[in-house]
């Protein structure tokens, strides 16, 4: 794997208004723009043809993000604005992440919709808000590798402005170190990854919370209601991976308690994370 050069631009030179994100020797372009300053915007690049992604939290607090096409990708976003006016879209965004592209047309950019919100789904970090897509463009086979490398930039441009949408969970490798929590009547196996652990799918949580977690630990008390309410876990067991972004958060949601996940969270050999 190579190295990648990537071009960050602050437009109005301030890193919480309008950026643009460039590889070098890709023609496409990586636009993030914030939602208060769509209707003003009159740049040129951003009127082509191209994919989007609006960013924004559902009222249980979850990721969402809804991901579309356009050929003017400008006067879709400020159709989306008024359509949130007029009561017919429900999800308030906060940010756009807006991929142009020369030579993109409306074949293509229906192609690239589609497998976005496929590999959204898959990754299964935020709620996909998107119902419908084309799924039946015809392309040649040299204009499929054309998208797909086209994605693949998709994929580490939106993740260096912060998005791990198209970002899959982290998996075990053959020389991974695993980790264990148990306690309370839990049994949870996990190991450390990029963003903070990863609890693997079969682990046991407690069967119970104890009475002051939701004082003491109000935050991961919500979070585990969340995780049990969403299906990640079913009757005490992750229904698959999930990662956390701490290793607190974890023997937590894990345990029902207030927990230290650099005192809870050992290796095999019973060694204490904060030792390791």
């Amino acid at each position: 794997m190579y190295g990648k050069t990537i071009e960050l631009f602050l437009v109005n030179g301030t890193a919480d208004s309008l950026i643009t994100a460039e590889l070098s020797n890709w023609n496409g372009k990586a636009i993030k723009i914030p939602r208060t300053e769509v209707q003003d915007c009159e740049r040129d690049d951003i009127r082509g043809a191209g994919v989007y992604f609006l960013f924004c939290k559902k009222e249980d607090g979850d990721d969402a993000v809804y991901i579309g096409e356009a050929e003017s990708v400008l006067d879709r976003l400020k159709q989306h604005l008024r359509d949130y006016q007029t009561d017919k879209e429900e999800y308030y965004w906060n940010t756009a992440v807006v991929f142009v592209g020369r030579d993109l047309n409306k074949a293509l950019i229906r192609y690239l919709e589609d497998r976005l919100v496929k590999m959204a789904c898959e990754c299964d970090r935020y709620k996909v808000l998107t119902k419908n897509t084309y799924s039946k463009t015809v392309m040649k086979e040299s204009q499929i590798a054309t998208m797909e490398e086209f994605i693949e930039n998709i994929r580490i441009l939106i993740a260096t402005l912060g998005y791990n949408v198209l970002t899959a969970m982290p998996k075990a490798v053959d020389d991974t170190k695993y980790l264990y929590c148990k306690g309370s009547g839990a049994h949870a196996t996990g190991f450390i990854s990029v963003n903070g652990i990863t609890v693997l799918k079969g682990s046991l949580v407690s069967e119970s919370t104890t009475p002051s977690f939701e004082t003491r630990g109000k935050s991961y008390f919500k979070l585990r209601k969340k995780l049990e309410m969403d299906g990640t876990i079913q009757n005490r067991v992750f229904q698959k991976d999930y990662e956390f972004n701490a290793p607190s958060a974890a023997s937590a949601v894990v345990m029902g308690r207030t927990s230290n996940g650099n005192l809870d969270w050992k290796d095999e050999n019973g060694v204490r994370l904060k030792e390791l």
